[in-house]
Parts: structure tokens; sequence; C-alpha cells
């Protein structure tokens, strides 16, 4: 079992290359061994493209050893046709001898299928080697799958006083720029990104991708009357965004009004997004969006900073009915992570 953890690690390692770039298909990754030496690998690049199977088979040189190898993969090999083949029937296509795999694949069109195939063409399978660190790494992917909604996180920066603006709204600069460096590589990484109607109308944000290399998320707000000035950078078509409100259906060039029901909830929102195929969102405030996600539960992370300045009076910061499950030093800042629901094994 030791082995097997060895290399399925160096799988759960390349798997994470693929993030912000695959969505809404799964982080994998997959190493191919034989006599104990890594002969191939690779991970699933981009949406639409190769699955890690094939491309870390495309790796190995001597096909001949095929016969007698050991393949990793963070998650069971899909056995049905999508945008590429099924990446079981090529593994049985190699005759691969063993198939290592991390999790098993909850979505109904694969679910347990991959391994049947694998283990009805004579190929041994081995499940749930670092099983637990595939389903953390994954965690976007089964709460779509699990939940039928987006893996929610939320995130805000509050003064060392607890404070996350001040009275009139102004939150700059509570965290220093390396912290604000780190949300722009969040938001490269999730499909999408909320802002409530306050924190649109006082601060004007762009919620696009500036100080990191990556693709921009969809931005999504409620207006529910169409109240907001639409010289803001949100009405501006630079980048997908939806609108939720009461009043107006109508779509356009990277800008969508989505006419919701009266009274529509957090839920309701959630389930277009995950009809949308958009499987994350991080919520950036203001503080009565992020309250409401904390008071009716549809939240699975949270990250909070913590600057060093203090503001006296303001808007108080969301509070949290629990303990950090880590805590890091952003130079001078402290971020506090919590989890709602998963837990991550320790390493």
């Amino acid at each position: 079992m030791e082995r097997h953890e060895k290399f399925m690690r160096r799988a759960l390692e390349l798997a994470e290359w693929g993030a912000g770039r695959v969505s809404p298909n799964p982080l994998v990754g997959c190493v191919v061994v034989a006599d104990d030496k890594i002969i191939g690998e690779g991970f699933h690049k981009q949406y639409g493209g190769p699955h890690a199977e094939p491309n870390a088979l495309s790796q190995v040189e001597n096909l001949a050893l095929l016969p007698n190898a050991t393949v990793y993969v963070t998650l069971e090999p899909c056995a049905h046709f999508g945008k590429t083949p099924p990446c079981a029937d090529l593994l049985v296509s190699k005759n691969v001898k063993e198939v290592v795999i991390a999790a098993q694949d909850s979505n109904p069109l694969v679910g347990g299928k991959g391994i049947e195939k694998l283990r009805s063409a004579g190929i041994s399978v081995t499940t749930g080697v670092l099983e637990q660190e595939a389903r953390w790494q994954n965690r976007r992917f089964f709460t779509a799958i699990e939940k039928k909604r987006p893996y929610v996180i939320l995130k805000w920066a509050q003064t060392r006083d607890g404070f996350i603006a001040r009275t009139n709204y102004d939150s700059k600069w509570i965290s220093n720029r390396l912290s604000r460096q780190l949300v722009h590589r969040w938001r490269a990484e999730e499909d999408a990104i909320m802002v409530g109607t306050n924190t649109a109308h006082h601060d004007n944000p762009r919620l696009n991708v500036r100080d990191w290399i990556g693709k921009n998320p969809v931005r999504l707000f409620i207006d529910q009357h169409l109240k907001l000035d639409r010289t803001l950078h949100l009405f501006d078509q630079s980048q997908p965004t939806l609108c939720y409100n009461l009043l107006l259906a109508e779509k356009m060039e990277n800008l969508e009004f989505v006419k919701m029901v009266p009274g529509f909830s957090l839920a309701q929102l959630l389930t277009d997004l995950y009809n949308r195929n958009i499987h994350s969102l991080i919520v950036e405030g203001g503080s009565h969006l992020l309250r409401q996600f904390i008071s009716t539960d549809l939240w699975d992370e949270a990250r909070v900073f913590t600057g060093d300045g203090r503001f006296g009076q303001g808007i108080p910061a969301p509070l949290l009915d629990r303990f950090p499950t880590e805590t890091r030093a952003i130079q001078d800042d402290r971020l506090d992570l919590y989890c709602n629901v998963w837990t991550r094994k320790s390493e």
C-alpha cells in the first residue's frame, strides 16, 4: 500500500496542474509504472481535450511494458463517450496489468461502470488509495454531482478590530498586496464570482483576473429592481456576467439579465448556476450577502484575511461559529481557512 500511495501522490500533484482549466470536468492525474519506475504520466489539461489517461499513455515509449504496468489514476476512468472516447476502453485496449484508483466517480454516467469494464477485461483494480485527498482535490466536482449546486467559497478581509469596511462602505486597503494577488489567483481557479448590491454600488469592482495569469470567472450579482448604475464595470460586457433580478429577462454579449420569481432564494440561484454548468463560486462580499450564505448554510469554505490595521468603527465582518482548520501568515496578514463539511486529511 505504501508503494501505491507514493505513485498516487504523484498523480494528485499532476492533477492540480489542470486547476482553472478543466471545469466542469474534474481534475485528474495519471501515472503509468513498470518495474517500479514511472514510464508515463499526464493530467487533464483542458476542458474538451484528452483526459489524463491518454496523455499519460502517450508518453510511454516502450509499449511492450504495458502488459506488466500499473496505472495510477486519481478518479475512476470514464466509461462513456463524451467529448472524448472512454478511458476505461483505452486501458483495456492497452492490456495493462493493474489499475489503482483513488476515488470512484459519483457521476451516474460513470459510477462504477469504468471499474466494471476494467475488471471484466481481467485487469486487476484497486480502489480507495488516498481517496480522501482525491475527493478534497475534486471537492467542486463532487459537490456539483452530489449536491446539485456549485461549491461555494466565501472570502473577505477584515481589520484587527473586526470590520469589513468603514461606515461609508470604503474597504481599501485592509489586506496587503500579496494577499490581494492571492485573491486574483483564486479568481482564476473558480468558475464564477459574486458580490452583493452594496459592494457593486460602492466599490465598483471589475471582478476580473489582473494580478495572475488565468481566465476571468463569470461575474454575477443580484440587482432585484435594476437600480444599479449601468456605467458600473459589472455592466461593461468585458467578461460573461449574470444579473439576477425581478424585472428583466434579456441576453446580450457577455451580459445576461436573469429574471427570477419574487422571493427567490440563494438556493434557487445556486440551482440556476448548476444548470449552467458552473461548479464553483467565490463570494467576495459584502457583509450582508456573506451573512446570507452563512445563515442558510450554503457554503463549503471560507477564506478570511485579517489585516494589520484598525478602523475603530465601521461595518462588522461576518462571524463563523467554528475554529479555522488552517491558519497561514501572508506577510503581515493572517489568513484563516474554514471548512463547513469537507475535512482534509493531514499530510
